[in-house]
């Protein structure tokens, strides 16, 4: 059960997993990614709840642009296309929402990004096995260490604290940070644009 802050403990707890936030590992995403998305590869990316928000908010980012202008660059926020998730979901079950996605859309080299601040998705998990089944690069950003996504995943984000609500906003820097790399990558992006 996950602890309940507000106020002054909500963003102590944040300023707490701020600094534990793995930038090394977003730069080196964001760079891949960037090199997958202009060879027109494509990411898929995969969440519950507020969690699908963040994979959409990444999505709709790489397809129109994060801050500087660059071209349209490919990437589905699979719980987007709802006439196909119902669809799946009422003829395969819930579970099989987003690995149907995945077997419909995903080929080798792509990138597969499943978020759940448990770690623990079930649909989630099955489209990281439909994902590897299928030659992506599987990805995930978890909330706690040793979960079953964080075991699946090539590599994983985890976030280490002490709400869900705290683990979803450090994603959702994290999500910028991987935006922010993808356009460094593709020189199109000051790499600091503020200073220090």
């Amino acid at each position: 059960m996950t602890q309940l802050l507000s106020g002054r403990q909500h963003v102590l707890a944040l300023a707490r997993a701020l600094p534990g936030l793995d930038t090394d590992l977003l730069d080196r995403w964001g760079t891949h990614l960037a090199r997958v998305l202009i060879g027109s590869g494509r990411l898929l990316a995969a969440g519950n709840g507020g969690s699908a928000a963040q994979a959409q908010h990444l999505t709709a980012e790489l397809v129109g642009r994060y801050r500087d202008d660059r071209p349209a660059l490919s990437a589905i926020a699979l719980h987007a296309e709802t006439s196909s998730l119902t669809a799946i979901a009422n003829d395969y079950g819930w579970g099989a929402g987003y690995a149907r996605q995945v077997e419909a859309h995903g080929r080798p080299g792509d990138v597969f990004l499943g978020l759940s601040t448990s770690g623990s998705s079930g649909n989630v998990l099955a489209a990281m096995r439909s994902a590897q089944d299928r030659g992506l690069i599987v990805w995930a950003m978890t909330g706690r260490e040793g979960s079953p996504m964080q075991q699946l995943a090539d590599e994983c984000l985890t976030v280490d604290a002490p709400a869900t609500a705290t683990v979803q906003e450090v994603h959702q820097v994290a999500v910028h940070l991987v935006c922010a790399a993808v356009d460094v990558a593709l020189g199109v992006a000051d790499p600091y644009p503020v200073a220090l």
